[in-house]
């Protein structure tokens, strides 16, 4: 199993880092991932701003040559993990914008007239690592789950992506947010899943 991870925080020092050498040290110790690739957006400089204009067309996406190293990425991923924080109700703008660029039509999704686009990533499995400082439920009592939503339906099934699973992590700025037990189940997972 190929193993891609898109991680999203400025700081190498934050716990978002922390959960990233998890999945590391998991992935590093499980037989089935052959391989492991970390994409961290910030020390890639990715640019996350859309530009379209006569020279840039949205329906060129899929085949623009600055975006080409990161669709073999996900190509060749059979499980691609996203980790980092939830800022207002949802992922940095960083990783949005990576999302826009590269989940494009013709490459992520393809429209065959109906209301459903035919997802072209099939087969593939997601994971999101996330952490916040409000509540773990806050999202779902206050927000109406949309960050699960969002990122589950309108992303990932949207774009054939079936099996999703969230690690949702709350109360992480607090003494008593029991960093070590959450550090130790993203561990765990990486290190026992299969597929």
């Amino acid at each position: 199993m190929n193993v891609l991870v898109i991680y999203t925080h400025p700081n190498h020092k934050s716990l978002s880092y922390a959960f990233l050498n998890k999945v590391i040290q998991g992935s590093n110790e499980n037989r089935k991932i052959t391989n492991i690739e970390v994409l961290d957006l910030y020390e890639e400089q990715f640019d996350p701003v859309l530009v379209f204009n006569e020279n840039k067309r949205r329906r060129d996406m899929h085949i623009d040559p600055k975006f080409e190293k990161y669709r073999e990425q996900i190509r060749q991923a059979d499980k691609i993990v996203f980790v980092y924080p939830i800022w207002w109700g949802r992922p940095p703008a960083m990783l949005l914008g990576y999302i826009d660029q590269m989940f494009a039509s013709n490459f992520a999704y393809r429209e065959k007239g109906g209301l459903i686009p035919e997802g072209l990533l099939k087969g593939k499995s997601v994971v999101c690592i996330s952490s916040m400082k409000g509540p773990t439920l806050y999202p779902l009592y206050w927000l109406n789950n949309s960050h699960k939503v969002l990122m589950r339906k309108a992303l990932f099934q949207y774009c054939g992506m079936k099996k999703v699973k969230f690690f949702e992590f709350g109360n992480m700025e607090s003494p008593k947010g029991k960093h070590d037990k959450k550090l130790n189940q993203v561990y765990q997972y990486f290190k026992a899943v299969a597929n």
